[in-house]
């Protein structure tokens, strides 16, 4: 970076192009004549010359990555370097804030075999009784360790809404737990972690996303909670972590909130609506900058969310966002081809004309743009760069054995016991042993025998069903000749993203299960083990609350938080979760962890 400046020197246009933070997730140098029905799907994985010029031109403030930008280290790099030589061109020469979603757990954008991406928050939550806050701050460290490392210097992390909802279908394991109080103290260690280690954070999801049952991705939830809930429930973590360690950023969530804004807008299809709080200035302006006194810089979640998509035109909703006193709109405008860069320019045009009428208040957008130019030279952020020092660097950081200690270390410490009858646990295996193990899909059968297998000198006969499709007879076959059934079971449901593969429907396709009647077939499969007397383990490998309507149909329960796999070979098939599962199954390492949600009758 050129040196610190004030940003009373910048042109409105600077100012505003500060105030963007654009996603080149995909991108198609000519515009396709069948570009209306056929989506733009080549990933940006080095910089497009048109791209570089609208980071140049505009003084695009940042940018965030999505997993589709990443290949490997050394691209990753180079990408990132890329774009801040763009930036270093324009007329302000800022640096950009180069953004991602590395919270740990279910959402990790750089791919898991290449970066350390931990079990998530939730497992945080759970090691709190026996560690305090020691995996909160140590992986929190490491993340940003391995982001600096490439190039990114923007973590939308760390997740603080407080999971009331058991239905809560995109939160649940990324909060740390149900208790505000846990939650302020393990995201005050998170942000701690992350800023000390050079990595700006971003709390999530203001004024809170923890009991919601519609995901603001595909819809519009709506919190019902009276004021004084909201401040005994969903602000307490964001108003502690603001008065300890006032973080860098803070996101917005598109989720309206009556009780603290009723006020409504007209839809683009004409519906009276209640404001989302990303457009809310109560919200925003009165609540958190006046009442909770965060005078740092606030981000809206990604406006091409449905909450927000459905009912407003782009350009609309990002002069909405401004109105209510955000500083960045993340993801404005769709870039795919150049046909969007002429969008992009309207957007720019409109925004300089709406502050020339006064709709925009100027003095704002000059306090904004300062505040986002006071961030990027409060933690150093510099366009320069040498590029091979850097990706041989990023090399010997990014999953580094020390960072994978940690990684497993937190998985062990979270796995909690629930229930252990007629001494179940820990399994004793011999060479006879048979082993039926039932999970989600046949990737996570396959890790968890190869975990188990690891944990033992015996050779152990397997077998498996996969809830995606099995065959009846032949899996009450298999559990009637085992003598321990190991089932595991991931809620809410999976997404798309997270399915092991096709290849469990390979054999035959027509055993294949909807996801909709994998919790009926896992129920049954249960109750046949429970009828053949067998000693049968259940595993919550997510949200534990389907402990409710699992847990009664076995001896033992255990809790994971976290299936994911890191490594998948064909040979191996493994991910930290499995292997620390694997340990205290047989009676390795003790199940330390402590539930951090209750679990009652009406959860499923």
């Amino acid at each position: 970076m050129k040196s610190t400046f004030a940003a009373t020197t910048l042109t409105l246009e600077q100012q505003l192009g500060q105030k963007l933070m654009l996603d080149f997730r995909y991108y198609c140098e000519q515009d396709s004549e069948h570009s209306i029905k056929k989506k733009c799907r080549t990933p940006v994985t080095h910089l497009p010359a048109d791209l570089a010029k609208v980071i140049t031109k505009h003084n695009i403030g940042g940018v965030i990555l999505f997993a589709e930008n990443i290949e490997n280290i050394s691209q990753i790099v180079k990408l990132n370097n890329a774009m801040q030589q763009a930036a270093a061109k324009s007329s302000l020469g800022a640096p950009l804030f180069i953004s991602i979603d590395q919270e740990g757990g279910r959402v990790a954008r750089i791919p898991r075999d290449i970066a350390t991406s931990f079990t998530g928050n939730m497992s945080i939550g759970a090691s709190y009784a026996v560690h305090g806050t020691k995996f909160a701050t140590q992986s929190a460290q490491v993340i940003a360790d391995e982001l600096k490392a490439v190039g990114v210097n923007v973590n939308y992390a760390p997740t603080v809404d407080v999971n009331m909802n058991p239905d809560n279908p995109v939160i649940n394991v990324r909060s740390y737990g149900e208790d505000p109080a846990l939650v302020s103290i393990l995201g005050a260690a998170q942000v701690a972690g992350f800023e000390g280690n050079g990595v700006i954070t971003s709390l999530k999801h203001f004024p809170g996303h923890g009991d919601t049952s519609v995901d603001s991705h595909t819809g519009l939830p709506k919190v019902m909670h009276d004021k004084e809930t909201i401040w005994q429930q969903d602000l307490p973590p964001f108003q502690q972590i603001i008065k300890d360690q006032n973080p860098g950023m803070i996101m917005t969530a598109h989720i309206q909130y009556p009780a603290l804004d009723s006020s409504t807008f007209v839809s683009k299809d004409g519906k009276t609506m209640i404001k989302p709080a990303t457009m809310s200035r109560k919200i925003i302006t009165k609540l958190l900058r006046d009442e909770l006194g965060y005078q740092g810089v606030v981000i809206t979640d990604a406006l091409d969310m449905a909450g927000i998509s459905h009912f407003f035109e782009p350009i609309e909703a990002v002069v909405n966002t401004f109105a209510a006193g955000v500083d960045i709109a993340l993801m404005p405008i769709e870039i795919r081809s150049p046909k969007d860069l002429v969008v992009l320019d309207t957007l720019i045009t409109r925004l300089v004309s709406e502050v020339e009428k006064g709709n925009l208040n100027a003095k704002e957008i000059d306090i904004s743009a300062q505040r986002i130019i006071n961030l990027k030279n409060k933690f150093k952020l510099t366009t320069e760069l040498n590029e091979s020092l850097a990706t041989q660097k990023a090399h010997h950081i990014l999953g580094n054995a020390s960072h994978r200690k940690v990684e497993a270390e937190l998985a062990l410490a979270a796995i909690t016991e629930v229930k252990n009858d007629k001494n179940t646990l820990p399994i004793k295996l011999t060479a006879n042993s048979k082993v039926h193990i039932i999970m989600p899909d046949t990737r996570k059968c396959i890790a968890l025998q190869q975990a188990i297998a690891a944990q033992t000198q015996h050779i152990v006969s397997f077998s498996c069903t996969s809830l995606q499709g099995y065959e009846p007879a032949t899996t009450l076959k298999a559990i009637t000749e085992a003598d321990i059934i190991i089932a595991g079971n991931a809620f809410p449901n999976q997404s798309a993203v997270e399915i092991g593969g096709m290849d469990d429907l390979a054999d035959n396709p027509a055993f294949a299960i909807a996801k909709s009647a994998q919790s009926a077939a896992l129920e049954s499969l249960l109750k046949q083990a429970q009828q053949a007397n067998k000693k049968t383990i259940f595993i919550s490998l997510r949200a534990p609350y389907d402990i409710a309507k699992f847990g009664q149909f076995s001896d033992a329960i255990l809790a994971t938080y976290a299936y994911n796999i890191d490594v998948d070979n064909n040979i191996k098939v493994s991910g930290p979760a499995f292997t620390a599962l694997a340990k205290v199954l047989v009676g390795k390492a003790p199940a330390q962890g402590v539930l951090p949600v209750t679990i009652s009758e009406n959860n499923h």
